[in-house]
């Protein structure tokens, strides 16, 4: 029996090893500005400011989601299918439709939004002292889903390179133009700050989108009128998916901060943001390559189960080391990418990487739930899985103080990798391949090896332990991923060492 479920192709491996580099570099960069950026924030706001810049950007990601009627989403959708057809009057049409319905929804959203700036406030905060912040904010709405719709037009001809460009370009606007704003006026540079963040990739997403279709293309009011109907029927999916994950993400940052108070809410932003920080690349890059080709290849269910296989593996080999290391190196992480003063979140940050593990697992699988366009099924398991996190959460926070939060998201996808496993199982007869259960029996175990040293030995003995986890992990990922590439493709040095140590 072999490892995979087919033969390996290296040609596949390199595909999406080169996808996840490319956008991991412009992560990379993001980490370092991210650190920058975070440590002002953190040293200038503290937890207080923190916590609100935090339900702030729950607050616009909600509104996002609901304005922009999951244009996004069913955008890359539409493009990548127009593009399998290999008609360029077809893609342009989709470009046409996809950036005009955009820059609709997101004036109507920014207006709507502005004009509910009383009742927001005084839901988020009890009191009506926010409402200027809130209106501004409607600005960032707006730029938002301008952005976003461009960049689904880029991804859904999986323009990587150019999703890099731009998330490097927009990274380094916003942190060279936010801190300044931050140390000049505080707290009341916060939501300016966050409308120049969005805003810092308006013009490179139009830069690269012009390129691909410089001129709308002509169509009849009816053929438009099909087009948009294509585009919302699927996007209504991807909107309530969105509104539940944003949704769920706010309800839980409204428990802490009425359990807690503002620095709680501080504390469980920050562990947050670092939880995701090094996942996040791979997720985003899982989104930004792995569906378009998915979706290509969606009505062949052997094809879609090797795509996710492989996908799944990649990310694994990945994350794995990089997931370990954070939970080794959690406080002092914290202390680098904010200050002492958010100590507090450290075991938060624990329980978000162990669920950050699962969330990298289990990924995969939910894009064949979306390519195989059952709406259906998407949509209920987005209402249970924000239901669970949520009742978590509540029930958690309520007895254990804010490191709950962080485990209602670990105990979400234990319980969310289990069902979507059960719906792919039925959709396409998916199963894990021997080689990615091979790589989950070591990444898994070594995980809560080192979350339980640092339960129940002193700083330092766990440490060393997490230590040696990581470097096991790390050149068990070196080999494998070593072995997935084509020869010619890694120098005869780490090859010939990798062998000898085999």
């Amino acid at each position: 029996m072999t490892l995979r479920m087919t033969p390996p192709t290296s040609q596949t491996y390199t595909q999406i090893l080169r996808s996840t580099m490319l956008m991991g570099g412009a992560s990379l960069v993001n980490v370092a500005l991210s650190i920058i950026r975070n440590k002002a924030m953190a040293v200038l706001l503290g937890p207080e400011g923190i916590g609100l810049m935090g339900l702030y950007s729950s607050i616009v990601d909600i509104a996002q989601s609901i304005a922009g009627l999951g244009v996004g989403g069913s955008g890359v959708r539409q493009v990548a299918e127009a593009a399998g057809t290999g008609d360029a009057a077809r893609i342009a049409q989709s470009a046409t439709v996809l950036r005009r319905i955009s820059l609709v929804l997101a004036l109507l959203g920014a207006l709507l939004f502005a004009a509910f700036a009383y009742p927001i406030s005084s839901f988020t905060f009890g009191d009506f002292q926010n409402v200027g912040g809130i209106v501004l904010l409607s600005l960032a709405v707006f730029f938002r889903l301008v952005s976003a719709g461009q960049s689904a037009l880029i991804q859904g001809l999986r323009g990587i390179a150019d999703l890099a460009r731009i998330n490097v370009l927009a990274g380094l606007f916003g942190t060279a133009v936010s801190i300044p704003l931050i140390y000049l006026f505080g707290v009341q540079a916060i939501a300016p700050s966050l409308v120049i963040i969005a805003a810092a990739s308006i013009l490179p997403t139009w830069w690269y989108s012009r390129r691909i279709f410089p001129h709308p293309s002509p169509m009849s009011t009816r053929q438009f009128g099909r087009e948009v109907s294509a585009l919302l029927r699927l996007g209504f999916v991807f909107m309530a998916s969105g509104l539940l994950t944003f949704g769920a993400a706010y309800a839980i940052r409204l428990i802490v901060l009425k359990e807690g108070g503002v620095i709680a809410a501080g504390l469980y932003q920050a562990a947050w943001g670092l939880g995701g920080l090094y996942a996040g690349f791979i997720l985003q890059a899982m989104g930004t390559d792995f569906y378009p080709r998915l979706t290509a290849a969606a009505e062949n269910d052997s094809e879609c189960n090797r795509l996710v296989n492989e996908q799944a593996e990649i990310s694994m080999l990945l994350a794995g080391p990089g997931l370990i290391g954070t939970l080794t190196l959690a406080p002092l992480m914290m202390s680098l990418f904010y200050s002492a003063d958010f100590h507090g979140a450290v075991d938060l940050l624990r329980w978000i990487c162990l669920g950050m593990m699962l969330r990298i697992i289990s990924w995969p699988m939910g894009f064949i739930v979306v390519a195989k366009r059952t709406q259906a099924i998407f949509f209920w398991t987005e209402v249970a899985a924000a239901a669970v996190h949520v009742g978590l959460a509540w029930l958690l926070v309520s007895l254990l103080g804010t490191q709950g939060a962080g485990m209602a998201f670990f105990g979400l996808y234990v319980w969310h990798s289990i069902l979507i496993y059960g719906i792919v199982r039925k959709l396409t007869g998916f199963r894990w391949s021997a080689a990615n259960r091979r790589h989950a029996l070591l990444f898994l175990p070594a995980s809560a090896l080192v979350f339980l040293m640092f339960s129940i030995l002193p700083l330092w003995p766990a440490t060393t332990i997490g230590f040696i986890a990581v470097l096991v992990c790390g050149l068990y990922s070196l080999r494998m991923l070593i072995d997935l590439l084509p020869p010619e493709s890694v120098p005869a040095i780490i090859r010939g060492w990798i062998t000898k140590s085999a």
